[in-house]
């Protein structure tokens, strides 16, 4: 019987997660990875298909972690109120996530998908249908309850937060705190009619 691993996968995801915002994709290297966590290279290696499977696994677990968070605010919060506070919510997931919304703020293409092993390419496209079906059910739901028009909810629930952590992240900074009231201020106007 072998000795139980000294590091997780996540921690391995973590820092490479940490290397990324700190330097982008070229910055996560198996090398920097390891001693991140201070551990040698084979132990990533045993843990992922390469760097491609390390970058599959940053992109992937950023995005089910998200999605499932935002998800669960929606479901707490029904209607027009739940869209406003789930728009703010974004914005203070992006603050308090700074490493990994800089991760999403990249998108995909960052991590080069194409080079990828074939299980989490499949993941991949597994997770935007899921997405997808499950954001079609929460617009669903939210025209019966609000009478809005599903451009309307998804500009106030989606493209608004994105816009306003877009001009934060893309200077390499977490959003303002008065960022979270601006966004709801506007969402609540959108939801309003």
């Amino acid at each position: 019987m072998g000795r139980p691993p000294e590091h997780s996968v996540d921690e391995f995801v973590d820092a490479a997660v940490r290397c990324f915002a700190a330097g982008g994709a070229r910055a996560v290297t198996v090398t920097a990875v390891a001693e991140a966590v201070g551990a040698r290279t084979g132990s990533v290696y045993h843990r992922f298909a390469g760097r491609p499977g390390l970058l599959a696994e940053v992109w992937l677990g950023t995005e089910r972690r998200f999605h499932r968070e935002l998800v669960a605010v929606l479901d707490a919060h029904p209607g027009a109120d739940g869209v406003v506070h789930a728009s703010g919510w974004t914005v203070d997931w992006c603050r308090d996530n700074a490493e990994r919304a800089a991760v999403l703020h990249a998108g995909v293409r960052a991590f080069s998908p194409h080079t990828w092993p074939e299980a989490a390419r499949a993941s991949l496209a597994d997770n935007a249908a899921a997405r997808e079906r499950e954001l079609a059910r929460v617009v669903r739901a939210l025209r019966a309850e609000t009478g809005r028009g599903a451009e309307e909810i998804l500009l106030a629930l989606i493209d608004l937060p994105i816009s306003v952590v877009g001009r934060y992240l893309g200077r390499g900074e977490p959003p303002a705190p008065s960022a979270t009231g601006l966004t709801r201020r506007i969402a609540a106007l959108i939801m309003a009619g």
